[in-house]
């Protein structure tokens, strides 16, 4: 993805400088194993780790070149989803759009929706309308859920501030009040078209982009979407996939719904509420 010399967001909150070698009173090795629980099962760790908010923290730390630049990536990549959906709520519904703030921290932090870790992933906070990651989950995307490239994370970013656009939408509220007077089931059921709807979302901003796209780049996003699907995750873990589980439906489910606001480039699109067949 071709983002150097472009517009850089101004809504990237940096908690990365706040320094601490233990959380919680959990040493670095511990914390490294804790981590790897969430990642390779797919289990939410922050419990665990619910000493975040007493993190032993020293003086500002300084960011390394590397990290620097994964800022400055992400917030180009912020700049494009801004401008994308100014366009796109004035076009298609008449009003302006209101941007999410990211959150870049470093191994955990707090939000209004509960402790945030490396181990939970990034995700959309509507407490906030702040959207939170950690940089290092680029790795691990690439290196042990097979998604490589920039675009794969530039998905994640898209995927983020796609729940985003559904809460500017009224859509994620009116579905969560739903889950919660659901069964367990029916909640996973609402929350996979939840998911596939910020896919399908996430797709109508790649089309937005696609003269910033290489060669490459758009399998780069469907493959990620699939390596994050529930029946791989599952899979992964060594699990037998478990549908009635499934919180954000299955790799092809997942790659579909992104490939179907690919080609529409329209929010209209991403009806998945109403669709008969996921």
């Amino acid at each position: 993805m071709r983002l150097k010399g472009g517009k850089q967001s101004r809504n990237v909150e940096d908690r990365r400088r706040v320094s601490g070698g233990a959380v919680g009173g959990i040493g670095g090795v511990a914390l490294l194993a804790i981590l790897a629980i969430g990642y390779f099962t797919g289990i939410d760790v922050t419990p665990l780790l619910q000493g975040a908010s007493q993190q032993q923290s020293g003086p500002p730390r300084d960011l390394s070149p590397q990290e620097q630049q994964a800022g400055e990536w992400v917030s180009g990549v912020l700049a494009t989803t801004e401008t994308v959906w100014a366009n796109q709520f004035r076009q298609e519904l008449g009003r302006d759009y209101r941007p999410p703030v990211l959150v870049l921290f470093s191994g955990v932090t707090q939000s209004p929706c509960g402790g945030a870790s490396g181990a939970t992933g990034p995700f959309y906070c509507p407490g906030d309308r702040k959207a939170y990651l950690d940089t290092e989950f680029f790795a691990t995307l690439a290196s042990r859920l097979g998604a490589k490239g920039d675009f794969a994370a530039a998905y994640v970013i898209a995927h983020e501030v796609a729940h985003h656009v559904q809460n500017e939408l009224g859509i994620l509220g009116e579905a969560n009040s739903m889950r919660a007077q659901a069964t367990e089931a029916e909640s996973n059921a609402i929350s996979v078209r939840i998911e596939l709807q910020a896919d399908c979302l996430s797709g109508v901003w790649a089309s937005k982009v696609d003269h910033l796209l290489d060669p490459g780049d758009l399998e780069e996003a469907l493959n990620a979407a699939r390596m994050i699907g529930d029946d791989t995750l599952q899979k992964r873990a060594g699990q037998v996939p478990q549908p009635h589980t499934f919180s954000h439906g299955t790799s092809a489910q997942r790659a579909k719904w992104f490939a179907t606001g690919y080609e529409a480039g329209e929010i209209a699109a991403c009806d998945t509420f109403r669709a008969r067949t996921l």
